[in-house]
């Protein structure tokens, strides 16, 4: 069920399957250190079934221990270094038993743990490999979901476009997991950049002509305002991919004259789901259809339920999500025109103002737009008279007086949003407004030089 994705490896040859800032590595030596990597797990004593920890950033090191692991059955806990504040806690929710910590030296250490959970009981049976991600835990104590890694790999047995892909998800991220095995399944090249700056994703870009870009809406925000798309030649994108939020209609406008020879196209997922096949309606627009084989959507009082052949098992600390007929709540709001979805946002984020619902994308789209604004965030915060009241977040590109920017935001608002959903409290943050995995924060407290 899993061998087409290393059969083909040794065919491919000298073609390009890894490019890092130190160096690159063809088909040909992928496959070597994916054997020599076997070899070196049996001698370790890592059998099939062990849970196993993946701690780096995308490499060639990295991904040769990730196939290693995947080709000898194993549970799969990747942690990128953004993880590092939470690793211990994860290991131990994971319950890691072999840790493997991938760089120029890479470290086999045995944990002294026993996976027990019936999940992982569960794989071993199947004689399936296995992965483990956490949720965000923006909302709560991050949630463990275990993978039957055979049933994400499936889809890929069907042939499809090879590219050259910028990977900039995180590996232990489900849309970072989706476009390595994409990629390498139909024989593309995966590019690492030094790291995710605008400067850093641009030149990797430029210099090792990539075609595809999958990213988040943030970040394609700041791409285009560092204005480093102008100074690299980025004329081989042709297809960028956005989804983990949804897109703001000014920035997507603006992507789409910043990049006039590349597609766009929204993507959709979940950690507990894995990736779905997806239609935008067309380049600029933020209507999109979701599903394919595989999968079943519906939608429940503007909420978006999903069932999924590729479903996770269930989580190590949680009870399960799923309904009697295996559907899973997104929590995503969704607006419905026959077959295509908009996305609104997350309910858990949604503003009640006076009992008016306010969507945070929705003002942020607006405030996106105004001049002097490089970003933008906005979240709800509880008022005695109204419930809520909207707050807004802004980083300016230039530096500017809090009461100016408090009129000229009320003025620029009150002309495209209701007066309900207008910020009645703007705080101006010398700080970048996103998370290191470029999605905006919605929670309170963010650093701040101003508010008012």
């Amino acid at each position: 069920m899993i061998d087409f994705l290393f059969d083909g490896m040794p065919a491919r040859g000298a073609a390009l399957a890894i490019a890092e800032p130190e160096g690159i590595c063809d088909y040909a030596e992928l496959h070597e250190r994916v054997l020599a990597w076997t070899e070196r797990m049996a001698f370790e004593g890592i059998e099939r079934g062990a849970v196993v920890s993946v701690e780096g950033d995308y490499g060639i090191e990295t991904v040769s221990v990730f196939l290693a692991l995947l080709g000898r059955g194993a549970v799969i806990v990747p942690l990128s270094r953004d993880s590092a504040p939470q690793r211990d806690a994860f290991l131990e929710l994971g319950e890691v038993e072999w840790r493997i910590v991938a760089g120029a030296m890479t470290f086999v250490t045995p944990t002294g743990r026993s996976a027990a959970h019936a999940h992982y009981q569960a794989l071993r049976t199947r004689k399936h490999p296995g992965l483990v991600l956490f949720s965000s835990g923006s909302t709560g104590q991050p949630k463990a979901a275990v993978h039957d890694l055979a049933l994400l790999l499936k889809k890929f047995q069907t042939p499809r476009h090879a590219y050259r892909t910028l990977v900039f998800l995180q590996l232990d991220h489900i849309g970072g997991v989706n476009t390595l095995l994409y990629t390498l399944a139909n024989g593309g090249a995966v590019v690492v950049a030094c790291d995710r700056s605008p400067r850093a994703v641009c030149a990797a870009i430029a210099r090792y002509r990539v075609e595809l870009l999958p990213t988040s809406p943030t970040f394609l925000n700041l791409l285009i305002v560092s204005e480093e798309t102008r100074r690299h030649d980025l004329s081989s994108l042709k297809l960028i991919t956005y989804g983990t939020e949804p897109m703001p209609p000014y920035t997507l406008e603006r992507a789409n004259d910043c990049f006039p020879g590349a597609r766009f196209l929204q993507t959709y997922g979940m950690t507990e789901l894995g990736i779905l096949r997806s239609k935008s309606r067309d380049d600029r627009s933020l209507w999109v259809r979701v599903g394919g084989e595989g999968f079943e959507t519906r939608v429940v009082d503007g909420r978006l339920w999903i069932r999924a052949e590729s479903a996770m098992l269930g989580y190590l600390n949680a009870p399960s999500p799923f309904d009697a007929d295996g559907f899973f709540d997104t929590g995503d709001l969704v607006e419905v025109d026959g077959e295509w979805m908009r996305f609104l946002g997350r309910n858990s984020e949604i503003i009640n103002v006076g009992g008016n619902k306010v969507y945070p994308v929705e003002v942020e789209a607006v405030l996106l737009a105004m001049d002097n604004v490089e970003d933008a965030v906005v979240h709800g915060e509880p008022n005695a008279i109204s419930g809520q009241a909207v707050v807004a977040h802004l980083k300016l590109r230039q530096e500017e007086a809090l009461p100016s920017v408090k009129v000229r935001l009320r003025r620029f608002c009150l002309e495209r949003l209701a007066p309900y959903k207008v910020p009645t409290r703007i705080i101006v943050s010398a700080e970048p407004l996103h998370t290191s995995r470029y999605k905006r924060s919605r929670r309170a407290g963010v650093a701040c030089s101003g508010a008012a």
